[in-house]
């Protein structure tokens, strides 16, 4: 690891007309690391991922990446600096292929009979192909739609996206929510693949066994402010609820 942080975001401060969302959160990420984000709804969780990516701007303090001040304007803007969030909703196209997922918005051109411009398909299947390998990740039909494909699966495609256009620094907003506990297993074990690549993650999620399988830290927040940080190996359950909910 670097000793210059991949993300560093210092004192962020964000307000939506008289409501403080955040107020001076700071929080680093490296490469090769996982940093869950906890608290109870309401703390600010949403709205600081928002802000990294670009949804929102920040009211005050600044974000690194690098090393290098940026300022992202949207989420487009994010993304073409490497920062990929992937949203509870996966956002995929049910009915397309894997292919047709990570190019969806970006998809490749060639040309037919050396002047008619069509889909690149073979480029698209080539790039499924390899990024499910690079994520160890196999399903019997590439060309099939992802609506035929379980959670975890799903999730891979999601986190393939994200993987086939560079992405350093993944946000994963609840990945485990709402899967059975053999797709559970297979998230984790994807995240535990993107850390041995190098590629920083923000996991967000409610559920502590969870944090406490795939994190190295753990960042709380509590009412838009920093409540905590603590190293997993250092910490139990019991002291990050007490963070989360003040006691």
């Amino acid at each position: 690891m670097s000793n210059q942080p991949l993300l560093d975001v210092r004192d962020v401060s964000k307000h939506f007309g008289g409501v403080t969302a955040l107020n001076g959160v700071s929080l680093q990420l490296n490469a090769g690391e996982v940093v869950a984000l906890a608290g109870d709804n309401g703390a600010g969780k949403s709205t600081l991922i928002k802000t990294i990516s670009g949804v929102y701007q920040a009211d005050g303090g600044e974000i690194r990446l690098k090393g290098e001040v940026v300022k992202f304007a949207t989420p487009e803007a994010a993304r073409g600096h490497g920062i990929e969030t992937i949203y509870q909703d996966l956002a995929l196209a049910d009915n397309l292929s894997i292919g047709a997922n990570i190019f969806l918005g970006r998809e490749p051109m060639t040309k037919a009979f050396g002047f008619l411009p069509v889909l690149d398909r073979k480029k698209m299947a080539k790039a499924a192909q390899e990024t499910m390998a690079q994520l160890d990740f196999h399903v019997t039909r590439l060309d099939a739609p992802v609506g035929n494909f379980s959670g975890g699966q799903r999730q891979a495609v999601a986190i393939g996206r994200a993987v086939y256009w560079n992405a350093q620094v993944l946000i994963m907003d609840e990945p485990t929510a709402a899967l059975g506990v053999p797709e559970q297993r297979k998230v984790v074990s994807l995240i535990q693949t993107l850390k041995a690549q190098g590629r920083g993650i923000i996991f967000i999620s409610h559920n502590l066994q969870d944090i406490f399988a795939v994190s190295d830290r753990i960042v709380v927040l509590r009412r838009g402010t920093l409540a905590g940080e603590r190293k997993i190996a250092e910490t139990n359950h019991d002291e990050i609820v007490k963070l989360m909910v003040g006691g």
